[in-house]
């Protein structure tokens, strides 16, 4: 017996060096942690269950026989995070460079399966070269099996792709699977074809940063959702995320012990929205005065600014937030704020957090480049999740809600059930002085008719009463007590039941 319990100390010892010390130290002058390292900092201590640690490839072809790692280049299991159950896979770059086999493949299934069947979150922390090339087929049909198993735990159990390292060509398309993806600054980059690939078909010269790093993915493709300085900050920032997170769509968001008053009163609100209303205003500032101690927690905030998409707490739950931001673009829709905006929606109607929508919306982005880029589809996508969405929502127009921009930014006709608005909010078809311009047109040279019936038009449609006297507005709020109505719609609203009709699944226009 003693016998044996050393041969399993010795396996043990051998799986946990990985790679070997020479490449963990490697690891280490890049400013990465290793994949152990990594999973010992996101789960709480000591809560780690680590399975298939002695897995081995059963590869022969290439000299790959005599090199046996046991765990082949992924670590996996479970543990907790906060005492809430995650299951979590974390590649290991000192072992073959992280690439997949099929033996790879398989441990990160297994973790898959078992996530969806006892439904928890999925976190993979990826650091991979790719398919391992001495594995031909076998590898690419091991990464077509981690693809399914994404699309099958989709809306089922949030599942979270953490890039620490390299994921290039078919390593990509699970994280991109996933519902969020955060990235490393400096030491981690994802791409289709690398730079040498791009240099030989367009001969365009570019740099492993700057095809797929960080910045270019939260700031110009919107691939990924947030990137952090280190792995350090994005591992303790990913439980942070955790918390807000429910463990699968069979459970309603966690909720946190809180001690900020539902009824907080926050006057400052009263002068938030400027006399002229041209002038933009920080819509933020809104959002951190209602919310929970001001803990907003943003998503995509370099990306597509002109709309802002995160969660936060009310009264201790979770909830997410859909907000215009007026001092991007005046606070027009486009077509990136419109994917940006759609996706979130869709995922907070997946996992039962309710929607707070906060409005102040001049209208669809105008232009040659929008309408040929089919702002057309894309701005229909928010409108779809909207629409099709069954969990709580509540809506607050602060100022503009002009033309079809105010139908698709959850409004009572896409079944949106407390729909708010303070006194200065304009809910029209357009702008006043657009509007006036149109209607009488044949006065345009009159300067002073035109200001005359600008005037007329604003009294009679730039106000919230209309909208309220056809009851598409529940009730028109003095901005301090936003945070005490909102707080009461969401606990009347705690045991709404909604289903759509039943179908296999709807179209959404993609």
């Amino acid at each position: 017996m003693q016998e044996i319990i050393r041969q399993l100390e010795e396996k043990r010892e051998a799986a946990r060096l990985g790679g070997g010390q020479r490449r963990i130290e490697r690891q280490h002058a890049k400013g990465k942690l290793t994949a152990r390292e990594r999973i010992e900092l996101f789960l709480d201590p000591d809560s780690f269950e680590e399975w298939d640690m002695f897995v081995e490839h059963r590869c022969n072809d290439f000299g790959m026989a005599e090199e046996n790692v046991p765990g082949d280049g992924v670590v996996t299991g479970y543990g907790t995070v906060n005492g809430r159950l995650v299951f979590v896979f974390s590649q290991d770059f000192s072992v073959f460079g992280g690439s997949l086999s099929e033996a790879h493949a398989k441990k990160i299934c297994k973790v898959m399966e078992h996530a969806v069947k006892v439904g928890a979150p999925l976190i993979g922390l990826n650091d991979s070269g790719g398919a391992r090339i001495q594995e031909g087929v076998d590898a690419l049909a091991g990464y077509a099996d981690v693809f399914q198993l994404n699309v099958l735990a989709s809306g089922v159990i949030p599942q979270i792709s953490m890039i620490m390292g390299p994921c290039a060509g078919g390593a990509v398309y699970s994280p991109s699977m996933t519902d969020f993806i955060f990235m490393v600054k400096d030491t981690s980059y994802m791409f289709v074809t690398g730079p040498d690939v791009v240099k030989t078909v367009t001969h365009e010269e570019v740099t492993a940063e700057e095809l797929g790093g960080a910045v270019t993915h939260t700031s110009r493709s919107g691939v990924a959702d947030l990137a952090f300085e280190n792995d350090v900050e994005a591992l303790l920032m990913l439980r942070r995320f955790v918390n807000f997170l429910p463990a699968s769509n069979r459970e309603k968001p966690p909720v946190w012990p809180n001690e900020d008053p539902a009824g907080r009163v926050e006057i400052s609100l009263d002068s938030l929205i400027p006399d002229d209303d041209n002038r933009p205003y920080d819509m933020k500032e809104l959002i951190l005065k209602v919310v929970d101690n001001g803990d907003f927690f943003e998503i995509q905030p370099d990306y597509a600014g002109n709309i802002l998409v995160g969660f936060a707490r009310m009264q201790g739950s979770t909830v997410g937030i859909v907000a215009n931001q007026p001092l991007v673009l005046a606070g027009c829709l486009d077509i990136d704020s419109s994917k940006k905006a759609a996706r979130f929606v869709r995922f907070c109607d997946a996992f039962n957090i309710p929607l707070i929508t906060f409005v102040d919306v001049p209208g669809f982005l105008p232009g040659t480049s929008q309408e040929f880029g089919g702002i057309i589809k894309h701005g229909a996508k928010l409108l779809y999740a909207y629409a099709e969405a069954t969990v709580p929502k509540v809506t607050l127009i602060t100022r503009k809600a002009y033309g079809g921009a105010y139908d698709v930014m959850s409004s009572k006709h896409l079944r949106g059930d407390v729909n708010l608005a303070w006194p200065s909010a304009e809910i029209a078809v357009m702008g006043p002085k657009g509007a006036v311009e149109i209607i009488f047109r044949h006065d345009i040279g009159d300067h002073q008719k035109i200001e005359q019936r600008t005037a007329e038009y604003r009294a009679k449609f730039a106000n919230p009463f209309v909208a309220g006297h056809r009851g598409f507005i529940d009730d028109v709020i003095m901005p301090h007590s936003t945070r005490k109505r909102i707080c009461r719609s969401l606990a009347m609203l705690k045991d709404k039941k909604l289903e759509n009709p039943w179908r296999k699944h709807g179209n959404i226009p993609l």
